[in-house]
């Protein structure tokens, strides 16, 4: 029987959508799987959505893996950082429009990297290699892999990453301190998939895979938890108020609120008892505060005779015929002297600085002068009467093991920023939990000043003390956590992440491949002896 035209435009039809209603599956699951990221951190997803993805990618050919990877990617940053287009509202007659395309474009450019740990498990799936429990570690490879690339390609955008699930579970995100966020993402990935697994290959698992399996995932929360208990340090005794001073982005640089920014800035850090550090936000002085000697007066005039006055400036100096411009951290001291700063060097895109300008036609989120030139990397800043201080301004606190100076360790994180661009959404809170990250891989506590929030103070071991939330004006006074000795993270970065993968290749796979490789190596040696 032949088939009408009709039938032939219906079938194509249907074909079309299938596919369609396959991705659209897809980039849902993506979506859900931020559910499982603060501010959520709903554990019992994971193993659904990722599982869901492992068991799917299995049976795809790679290229069709790619495609699988990018709209599930599609669907976990455009979940996860729709946020961003909150920035393109603070100047809406400017940049309003820009809003969605630019989450969009930058979630699918972003989803090239699960779809490249797709294509490279899709490709070694289709050998031997992916038997057993090897099928779930080598997923969970191909995926830290892409994470690792994520966070270092370009600029890198190391946010969301899959191990900051754990970060509201005290015991679980403490391995963080010996195999980094890249290492806790690989094994909660092969952990959440691993049920999916053994449900599609149920016939073929055996029990020692499970119990192998049930004992790694307890000794993963047991060594956090002896973590925990090994020693509880005393604070210090060093004084520090927070302040938040909570002024709305779009009333920041305006000429006519000056006075009333730099007023609330002070009235709120020279109430109650005198501290030993007063700590302002990123651009928390609407200006250049080295060049105004009177304000700079004023604001220590105001503060008490022994405190250090830590603050967000931007910076200026003259070069040749030009100017340049940075994102700094200054200290003063009680008479309004510079006793040292630190330059921003992990710059926003588009937000400090225009990418490619000869050849993007593209304007700055914020208006100003020039862009914001970058600072020469990590520095700590020793100040008189004070532990050594670390200092990442804004976005800088998200990139694992890139923080703190290597050659003079800080005994503390000073974490400026300003999130107010993004008002009351779960940006800031995605942030946070960047920086409790840091303080668990580092060792070291993070003392946060954020402009509208979230100010914190964070203990070494991620624990947060004392917080401010969004849109509240305050301080926080409260003693200096102490630091802990240097993690092992802290002194090889993310080199603790090949051994990681190697010895859980070796425990799960070398442990049953290597005894039979070796029978049959001596059965084949006694058979030609023979």
């Amino acid at each position: 029987m032949t088939e009408t035209v009709g039938e032939k435009a219906a079938f194509r039809k249907v074909a079309l959508v299938l596919p369609l209603a396959h991705a659209a599956a897809i980039v849902c699951l993506g979506a859900l799987t931020v559910l499982t990221l603060p501010p959520f951190s709903f554990l019992i997803l994971a193993p659904a959505t990722y599982g869901a993805l492992f068991v799917i990618l299995r049976g795809l050919r790679p290229f069709r893996a790619a495609v699988t990877g990018w709209a599930f990617g599609l669907g976990y940053f455009a979940g996860g950082i729709f946020w961003i287009a909150e920035s393109f509202f603070v100047d809406a007659d400017r940049f309003g429009l820009l809003a969605i395309p630019a989450v969009a474009g930058l979630s699918a450019l972003l989803a090239f990297f699960p779809a490249l740990a797709s294509f490279v498990f899709a490709v070694l799936a289709r050998s031997r290699l992916s038997e057993g429990l090897a099928g779930p570690l080598l997923f969970a490879t191909c995926w830290t892999a892409a994470e690792w690339l994520r966070g270092h390609v370009l600029t890198g955008f190391p946010w969301n990453l899959s191990g900051y699930a754990l970060v509201e579970y005290e015991p679980l995100r403490q391995p963080a301190a010996w195999i980094g966020s890249y290492g806790l993402g690989f094994l909660f990935v092969f952990l959440v998939v691993l049920p999916a697994h053994l449900i599609a290959n149920r016939t073929n698992i055996r029990p020692t895979g499970i119990v192998l399996t049930l004992g790694f995932a307890a000794s993963l929360w047991g060594a956090g938890q002896t973590r925990l208990w090994l020693g509880i340090e005393e604070p210090t005794n060093i004084t520090v108020r927070i302040v938040q001073g909570n002024v709305p982005q779009q009333d920041k640089w305006r000429p006519e609120l000056r006075e009333e920014t730099v007023s609330r800035y002070i009235d709120l850090s020279s109430q109650g008892d005198v501290p030993d550090i007063v700590l302002w936000p990123e651009t928390a002085y609407p200006g250049f505060l080295d060049e105004v000697e009177a304000d700079r007066q004023r604001i220590m005039r105001a503060l008490p005779q022994s405190s250090i006055l830590m603050t967000g400036v931007p910076d200026r100096v003259a070069s040749g015929a030009n100017t340049l411009y940075f994102n700094t951290v200054q200290a003063y001291d009680t008479k309004g002297r510079s006793l040292g700063g630190y330059a921003k060097h992990k710059l926003v895109p588009f937000g400090e600085y225009v990418p490619f300008r000869e050849w993007l036609p593209f304007e700055r989120l914020t208006k100003s002068l020039g862009d914001f030139t970058p600072g020469p990397g990590p520095r700590t800043l020793a100040l008189p009467g004070i532990p050594f201080v670390g200092i990442a301004i804004c976005y800088e606190i998200i990139f694992p093991g890139h923080v703190v100076d290597d050659a003079i360790r800080p005994d503390w994180i000073f974490n400026a920023t300003n999130d107010a661009w993004f008002g009351t959404s779960i940006g800031p809170e995605q942030h946070m939990a960047a920086a409790r990250m840091r303080a668990v891989e580092e060792g070291l506590p993070v003392l946060r000043a954020a402009n509208t929030g979230i100010s914190a103070v964070i203990d070494a071991r991620g624990r947060v003390l004392a917080s401010l939330g969004l849109e509240q004006t305050g301080v926080l006074d409260l003693l200096l956590p102490p630091a802990l000795p240097r993690t092992l993270y802290a002194r090889f970065g993310d080199w603790t992440l090949l051994p990681l993968v190697l010895a859980c290749w070796f425990l799960f796979v070398g442990l049953r491949v290597i005894p039979s490789l070796t029978m049959r190596f001596f059965s084949h040696l006694e058979r030609r002896l023979t």
